[in-house]
């Protein structure tokens, strides 16, 4: 017992970061960090592994469509927010979801269900450019198919209440809306990092940590904050699908900010997580 306790009174300063990545401390990691990916990896197309993991995209990013459109809708539908789950549900709806999704199928495709994500942990070489421009693709296509059902099951109602478009809010900017799909999509790919980090694992072992919650819970965080001024897209496959079965000029304005914006937030968060979190990652000699 008291030896636990000790390693949680020694917390986070168990391991002293005094060595920058290059020196010989390399050796005295006590973790496994896996080699960085490729750039292109052509054997991974005929591997099993490698179409299956962009199936488990498509299906979770499908999913993730139909349940939150139809909770947008139904918040819209509704005469009163009082009388519906509201901002709130709607943030919920978000956020749960990705909890799920990432849960289900982390072990398969490493649960992205998002291009920006994607796309910031190819800028950290975790993955090929081969497999990033694959999740891509079929996690527009699982959106573009979601939202479609959505729209397959309630048409009238699907183009009244807006099909769960993103667009930037009345008396706000561009501007404003592409800052708040940026520094959304930092916080949400910089916890994916946080939560999914090697040299965290081994440190912090005395506490655990389930990480599709803490990115369920940054995806619900960011939507509170952004649902008045973009709707919230931090997510471009979630944007592109409702606004290609939507199809309306207003869901087309402004698409750029909800491809630019996460593009940018995703590449700070990979940046700091990489030249700054995790420029020192080894712990001191005995």
């Amino acid at each position: 017992m008291e030896g636990k306790e000790e390693d949680v009174r020694v917390g986070a300063n168990k391991f002293p970061e005094r060595q920058p990545i290059g020196t010989s401390a390399q050796s005295d990691k006590d973790y496994k960090e896996p080699p960085p990916a490729p750039l292109f990896e052509p054997g991974e197309l005929a591997s099993w592994s490698f179409w299956r993991a962009g199936i488990a995209e498509f299906i979770a990013t499908f999913l993730f469509l139909y349940i939150t459109v139809l909770t947008v809708m139904g918040v819209k539908r509704s005469p009163s927010m009082c009388a519906s789950v509201g901002i709130q549900g709607i943030a919920w709806a978000f956020g749960g979801m990705i909890f799920a999704l990432v849960y289900c199928t982390a072990g398969v495709s490493g649960g992205h269900i998002n291009p920006a994500v994607t796309f910031g942990l190819f800028l950290a070489r975790k993955l090929s450019l081969t497999r990033a421009v694959y999740y891509i693709v079929m996690q527009c296509l699982g959106a573009i198919c979601g939202a479609g059902v959505v729209k397959g099951f309630q048409p009238k109602q699907y183009q009244a209440l807006g099909g769960g478009a993103n667009t930037v809010a009345p008396g706000y900017t561009k501007g404003s809306g592409l800052g708040a799909e940026i520094i959304g999509t930092f916080v949400l790919v910089y916890t994916v990092f946080s939560a999914t980090d090697a040299k965290r694992n081994a440190r912090d072992s005395h506490v655990p940590i389930l990480a599709p919650l803490p990115i369920g819970f940054a995806v619900f965080l960011v939507h509170l904050a952004t649902i008045p001024i973009t709707g919230t897209g931090i997510n471009p496959a979630r944007s592109l699908g409702a606004a290609i079965i939507f199809n309306k000029d207003n869901a087309w304005d402004d698409h750029w900010v909800f491809w630019v914006g996460p593009f940018i937030g995703a590449a700070l968060a990979a940046l700091y997580h990489v030249i700054v979190i995790r420029a020192i990652p080894f712990k001191s000699r005995s």
